[in-house]
């Protein structure tokens, strides 16, 4: 996986790498090359960059997750003089047609790095794991044969936006041919369009947010906030979940387990009631979090949260495990437990919520999150 960005005067860089990295587990940094484009033509601002980049990510630099290039003024066309499209101001012409010439110089360099490329600006922050949660909706989409051209994993702009590496050289080209004619975020819809990707694909919830609070064009306060973004977002392993709380429509238990904005909605749970998650390989869990409830209603008053182990096969044919330990209560319709490890440090297999007081409210489970041991990685990996 390719992360590329540009960086430029007033940028929230060192959060944003620091974010990058923090995010991601030792397997996922090993699988990605973080690439960095100085954009701006101020000397002495690049050298205090370069200098502020090698203090904070020495090891990153060492170890190749992080790259950092300039290009040099002279390869660039003219962005001053520029035709006025859609009648905007000399300065912002100019400001967004250099802009798809960074963004074009980077896409032309990166081609070659990795799988996939991953567009981000100099000030985002990411969610939990992301990288996993990219490879999984990329895994999904080449199941079900479906003809991509770019992946959205963010509602802002050009912020969070996946590409086949194939496809790199293409969208330099188009950048470059078209630089002067319209903002980046809008070349790269047509790039899609072009490529017979009519409708976009975004994931929910977002995976990166603006973190920054002024716009790189003139200084300008700027408060532009991803509304679907989750901070706490977890990828869960792969997993059946077996439920026997009567279903509301289509609200199926899985939706409580998997990664969107589904949820399970079941009718007035009664004692003994269960959802019972299994993995398929056993896992060493080490967070907790389930939350029920929208709006206050529907809460899932009173229920325990188990860790089981040894799968078996029950009566019903459903697949549970031989036996469980408890983690806790609900309370207030919510679960949340970290460091599970340091109390059972043995794989799992199972994690179950059941109901320990019957109600006649009906209960939604929103969302079954969890946290894993992850394995050191073993070398270094594409996508």
């Amino acid at each position: 996986m390719n992360v590329t960005f540009l960086l430029k005067k007033g940028s929230y860089l060192i959060p944003t790498l620091q974010s990058l990295f923090t995010q991601s587990s030792p397997e996922e940094r090993s699988s990605m090359v973080v690439v960095v484009l100085l954009a701006d033509f101020d000397d002495s601002w690049r050298v205090t960059m370069v200098r502020e980049i090698k203090t904070a990510f020495a090891s990153e630099l060492e170890q190749g997750q992080l790259v950092v290039i300039h290009v040099p003024q002279e390869w660039y066309p003219p962005v001053i003089g520029l035709k006025r499209n859609y009648n905007d101001p000399p300065d912002r012409v100019s400001f967004r047609s250099k802009q798809n010439l960074d963004y074009s110089f980077l896409i032309h360099y990166s081609a070659s790095l990795g799988q996939y490329y991953l567009q981000l600006e100099d000030d985002v922050s990411s969610a939990k794991n992301f990288l996993t949660t990219i490879r999984r909706h990329v895994g999904e989409q080449e199941a079900k044969k479906t003809t991509w051209a770019m992946l959205e994993f963010s509602a802002l702009g050009y912020i969070g936006k996946l590409y086949k590496s194939a496809h790199l050289p293409l969208l330099a080209r188009f950048l470059l041919l078209f630089y002067q004619e319209m903002p980046c975020d809008w070349l790269m819809s047509h790039f899609r369009e072009l490529l017979t990707q009519k409708e976009t694909i975004h994931f929910k919830p977002s995976l990166f947010q603006h973190m920054g609070t002024f716009s790189s064009f003139q200084g300008t306060y700027n408060k532009l906030k991803d509304k679907d973004f989750d901070e706490g977002f977890y990828t869960n392993p792969a997993a059946e979940v077996y439920c026997d709380i009567p279903t509301y429509q289509k609200h199926f238990p899985k939706q409580a387990w998997d990664a969107g904005e589904g949820f399970f909605w079941g009718r007035s749970p009664e004692k003994g009631n269960y959802m019972t998650v299994v993995f398929s390989d056993p896992t060493v869990v080490t967070g907790i979090f389930v939350e029920t409830g929208s709006g206050g209603k529907d809460l899932l008053d009173s229920a325990q949260v188990d860790i089981g182990h040894e799968v078996v096969t029950t009566e019903k044919g459903e697949k549970s495990c031989k036996e469980f330990q408890s983690v806790g209560m609900l309370a207030n319709g919510r679960f949340e437990m970290e460091e599970v490890e340091r109390k059972y440090s043995s794989a799992s297999s199972c994690l179950r919520i059941q109901v320990t007081v019957g109600q006649k409210d009906w209960v939604i489970i929103r969302k079954i999150r969890i946290t894993t041991q992850l394995s050191a990685p073993t070398g270094q990996a594409g996508v």
